[in-house]
C-alpha cells in the first residue's frame, strides 16, 4: 500500500492527450463501474474521472463496513493509472453522510473500538493524502445533518461544492455529544477555515447552515441541487487541466506535516480514543443520543 502522506510523481498523460487519440464513440464506451454493498464507483476512462457514490441507507453512516469498503474502493482508483480524479457524492438524494456510526462506539469491546478507530484513521490518511484530485459534491434536498465524520470526508477533499439549501447543515459537532474532536480532525478543520473560526466552532460543536458554511470557507461553492454534478465536473476539469506532478507536489507540501503527525502517533491516538470512549459518562451520553434519534424516527 502507498505510504500515507507521500504523493508520488505521476506519469499519467493529460486527459486531453488521450482523448485526442481516440474517437468520440470509443470514449462514450469507456465507462467502467464496480460496486460493493455500500459504495458504487463509476470510472470514465476517457476523462480519467471517477464518481464514488455512497449507498448505505438510510443516512450513509460511517460504519466499520462502510469505511473498509471506502478504503478498498479508493485504493483501486489510486492504483489505476487511468484515474486522475474522484468526485464523492451520495446515491441517497436526501443526505451526503450522517457521520460516524454511533453504534460502533457504544456498548462494544475494546478490540472493536480499536478496529473501528483504525479504520477511521485509514480513511482520512488515504483521502487527505490522495494522489488524485478530490471533489466533494455534497448533495441533499431535505433537512439532514452532515456532522463530524461526514464533514471530515468533505474537509479532506481538495474542493467542496454544496447543494444550495439553507436547511442543510455541516460541521464538526463532537462537543454537543460530550466528545472531543481528535487532533487530526482539528488540524484538517484549521487548514480549511482558519484557527479562530475552527476554535469557536469546535468548542461549540457548531453545525453551520449552507450559507454560513460558504461564508466561513467550510465549503467553496453553493449551487442549486440540479446543477451540483455539472459543477463538480467543471471544477474537476479545471484542476485536471494542470500538470499532475506540479499539483501533486504542491498538495504534498501543504498536507504532509499534518499527515505525518497522525502516522507518528497513530497507536497513541487509538489508545486515547479507547480510553475516552469507554468512560461511563461518554457511553451514557452516546446512549442518550441514540435514544433521541430513535424518538425522532418514531
Amino acid at each position: 500500500l502507498r505510504s500515507p502522506g507521500v504523493l508520488p510523481l505521476c506519469s499519467r498523460p493529460p486527459a486531453w492527450g488521450r482523448a485526442a487519440r481516440q474517437s468520440p464513440g470509443l470514449l462514450l464506451a469507456q465507462r467502467r463501474a464496480f460496486s460493493n454493498n455500500k459504495i458504487l464507483v463509476e470510472l470514465d476512462e476517457g476523462s480519467g474521472v471517477a464518481t464514488m457514490k455512497f449507498k448505505s441507507p438510510p443516512v450513509n453512516s460511517l460504519s466499520l463496513d462502510f469505511l473498509t469498503e471506502f478504503c478498498i474502493s479508493l485504493e483501486k482508483l489510486e492504483n489505476n493509472r487511468g484515474c486522475r480524479g474522484v468526485i464523492f457524492t451520495s446515491a441517497i438524494p436526501t443526505v451526503f453522510s450522517s457521520g460516524l456510526d454511533i453504534t460502533e462506539m457504544c456498548g462494544k469491546s475494546m478490540e472493536h473500538y480499536a478496529e473501528f478507530w483504525r479504520a477511521v484513521q485509514e480513511t482520512w490518511l488515504r483521502l487527505y493524502g490522495s494522489n488524485m484530485v478530490t471533489v466533494a459534491a455534497v448533495n441533499a434536498s431535505s433537512l439532514e445533518l452532515l456532522p463530524a465524520g461526514g464533514c471530515l470526508l468533505a474537509l479532506s477533499c481538495d474542493y467542496r461544492i454544496m447543494a444550495e439549501n439553507p436547511k442543510f447543515s455541516i460541521g464538526l459537532n463532537e462537543a454537543q455529544l460530550g466528545i472531543v474532536a481528535p487532533f487530526w480532525f482539528k488540524d484538517t478543520f484549521v487548514n480549511v477555515v482558519g484557527h479562530r473560526v475552527a476554535e469557536r466552532s469546535l468548542q461549540l460543536g457548531s453545525l453551520h447552515s449552507a450559507p454560513e458554511a460558504h461564508r466561513i470557507g467550510l465549503v467553496d461553492e453553493l449551487v442549486p441541487e440540479e446543477k451540483l454534478q455539472d459543477k463538480a465536473a467543471a471544477v474537476m476539469a479545471q484542476w485536471l487541466a494542470l500538470p499532475d506532478h506540479a499539483r501533486q507536489l504542491t498538495k504534498s507540501m501543504m498536507r504532509k506535516s499534518v499527515l505525518d503527525r497522525l502516522v507518528a502517533h497513530r497507536e497513541e491516538d487509538i489508545q486515547n480514543f479507547i480510553s475516552f470512549i469507554t468512560k461511563e459518562s461518554i457511553q451514557k451520553s452516546l446512549r442518550m443520543y441514540m435514544e433521541m434519534l430513535k424518538k425522532k424516527k418514531s
